[in-house]
């Protein structure tokens, strides 16, 4: 999945050692299970609330750099929840491909975005969750 992002941005954020990137006041959804296999993500969902679940790594410069994009986002829309899932276990330096998250969701590159309805129902995943993303961005005036 590409995204369209300054190159200068990217490579700054991406030489950047990870403690230094801003990562906001976000929580993370898996907190002290960072990589591990999310048994019931259903429960990680709000109901009635559009739900943005945003797997991610501290590693990677593209997820630091549109993670204060969508706490920005969810606080315009408070119809709107992120959910964050850090795919790195604790013990992995680098993006953590082998995590039994990143696996359980066969994820092949990140940010990798799903988006559900407010009855928990997956309405868009990938290319298609960003697109949509890239749109209430635009729509609420938040710079991409």
């Amino acid at each position: 999945m590409k995204y369209p992002i300054l190159p200068a941005i990217l490579l700054a954020a991406s030489l950047l050692s990870p403690a230094l990137v801003a990562q906001g006041p976000a929580k993370v959804a898996n907190p002290g299970q960072e990589g591990q296999e999310v048994k019931d993500l259903s429960a990680k969902l709000a109901k009635g609330k559009t739900n943005i679940v945003d797997f991610f790594s501290k590693y990677c410069g593209p997820c630091m750099q549109i993670s204060p994009m969508l706490e920005k986002l969810s606080e315009k829309r408070p119809d709107i929840q992120v959910v964050k899932l850090d795919i790195n276990r604790k013990d992995v330096k680098g993006i953590d491909w082998q995590s039994p998250l990143a696996r359980q969701y066969a994820l092949q590159s990140i940010p990798h975005f799903k988006i559900y309805d407010g009855n928990g129902k997956l309405v868009k995943e990938g290319d298609g969750a960003y697109a949509q993303i890239q749109a209430w961005l635009k729509a609420e005036g938040i710079n991409q």
